[in-house]
């Protein structure tokens, strides 16, 4: 099956199951985000909330595109990590799978709000510097321009969360008659209709978002694990036609023609160098071709591994003011570069379906030690109707801009500080549970460090026993 050997195939199942796991406890290690204002509320009874929650969660996967998804796949270059040694990609893909869920469960034990997508951020940064420590290593081990990318959006988010929820909080206050939105809710009875209906409308939010954002982490995870464990299978879309893109690798080339590389500086000029050795590359793998079948498999990772040699490289020129291209040149090698990129940035269908399954399915399991957490610790007094809505309303904007920027973004943490914000509106910072509010600040500055050293050991640890 699939050419494997069968403790190959093996190992790739386990790995598959371990992504589906990871996604699985991001389900109910997140599930809290969405439902602990309606359950505190009296909004929606516990299981309603969390079936309700979860569908969405579900829904969301598949609405949410694969930008972020592409973007975790590409924090750590498997083109560079990968070799003709595929137990290599399954010491890859188990050590950053396996890191990342020891801290999930452990922190959803302790019912502290953790952030999965710092766990796994840290579990592909970890492993990415550990390659790069083994001997002969390719030093570019990790894709750092994208890594500080995210870790500004997964800073910033919190922020963003905690801020914005206090100015909506006063707002709401200055503007809104009603007293009630910021009564402490009855203990048996549900809310006034038009408050139900938004706090329900909030969570529907959250958690669409949620799947939209999170799922995809999961959804590059699989790819992670498909592309460095089956790269010649799964190196580019098995739908469509390779040859296809020898139009557009024209137009490239046609562009970058046009670059003088006397006016270059001299890494820009090795820039320049590179990008046409990976178009002569493409060039001689299309050559004589008529029908995809005369494509030999084992050259669509080199081509994956051109295309994207060649954006990168290309990237970094057009950016250089040194380098003087036309509007005109520059729009047309943007559309050829997407169109080329379109054959690497993708995912199956079915993979799409398990990870949503799996997260849909946690969704609805474990959901209350961290339930409590965000309903009860975070601040002195019970989650009032105003502060339930306008943190998750904040949660799910925030989350959904991350997603539309392709960036991956901490709803535990975004969320968690937002209801921080709404308590500090309420009352002043006196309002917060200091000992709770340095367990989850701890946990934020503990993940990245923690599962990089994780996974790095646990990487190290594989390639010496296989």
């Amino acid at each position: 099956m699939l050419g494997l050997e069968p403790q190959v195939l093996l190992l790739l199942l386990v790995c598959l199951i371990a992504a589906c796991a990871f996604e699985f406890v991001n389900g109910f290690h997140d599930t809290a985000n969405a439902v602990a204002t309606v359950i505190y509320t009296n909004t929606l009874r516990p299981w309603v909330a969390v079936i309700w929650s979860a569908f969405w969660n579900f829904i969301g996967v598949f609405g949410g595109g694969i930008g972020v998804a592409m973007g975790i796949v590409y924090l750590l270059p498997v083109e560079s990590l990968v070799d003709q040694n595929i137990y290599h990609g399954i010491a890859m893909v188990g050590a950053l799978i396996l890191a990342a869920i020891i801290w999930n469960v452990g922190t959803w034990y302790y019912g502290i709000p953790a952030s999965s997508s710092h766990a796994l951020i840290g579990s592909i940064l970890g492993v990415g510097i550990a390659f790069s420590l083994l001997p002969g290593a390719n030093s570019a081990a990790v894709n750092w321009s994208k890594a500080t990318e995210t870790g500004i959006a997964l800073l910033v988010g919190p922020l963003f969360g905690f801020t914005l929820t206090i100015i909506l909080m006063f707002v709401l206050k200055r503007f809104v008659k009603s007293k009630a939105i910021f009564k402490e809710p009855h203990k048996r009875k549900p809310p006034p209709l038009w408050i139900r209906l938004i706090l329900i409308a909030t969570c529907t939010l959250v958690s669409f978002f949620h799947g939209s954002n999170d799922g995809q982490k999961g959804v590059g995870l699989v790819m992670l694990i498909l592309i460095g464990i089956l790269p010649f299978k799964f190196a580019l879309d098995a739908s469509k036609n390779p040859l296809d893109m020898r139009a557009s690798l024209t137009k490239v080339e046609q562009v970058m023609s046009r670059v003088n590389a006397s006016e270059l500086a001299p890494d820009e000029q090795k820039a320049l160098q590179e990008i046409n050795q990976q178009t002569a590359t493409l060039d001689r793998i299309f050559a004589g071709k008529t029908d995809v079948k005369q494509l030999p498999e084992t050259d669509r990772f080199q081509i994956r591994k051109a295309i994207l040699l060649t954006y990168s490289r290309a990237k970094k020129l057009t950016g250089s003011e040194r380098v003087s291209l036309s509007p005109q040149d520059r729009k047309t090698y943007d559309a050829a570069i997407e169109d080329m990129r379109g054959f690497t940035d993708y995912a199956p269908k079915w993979v799409i379906l398990i990870v949503s399954l799996s997260l849909g399915i946690g969704t609805m399991v474990g959901w209350k030690r961290i339930v409590v957490t965000i309903g009860e610790r975070i601040g002195k007094e019970h989650l009032t109707y105003a502060q339930g809505a306008s943190s998750e309303l904040v949660a799910a904007t925030m989350i959904g801009l991350s997603t539309q920027l392709h960036l991956p973004s901490s709803t535990t943490h975004v969320l968690s500080s937002a209801i921080a914000g709404s308590m500090v509106a309420n009352r002043g910072i006196k309002n917060l549970n200091p000992q709770m509010v340095r367990n989850i600040a701890l946990a934020w500055v503990l993940t990245l460090p923690v599962t990089m050293v994780l996974s790095g050991v646990l990487f190290l640890l594989f390639r010496a026993l296989l």
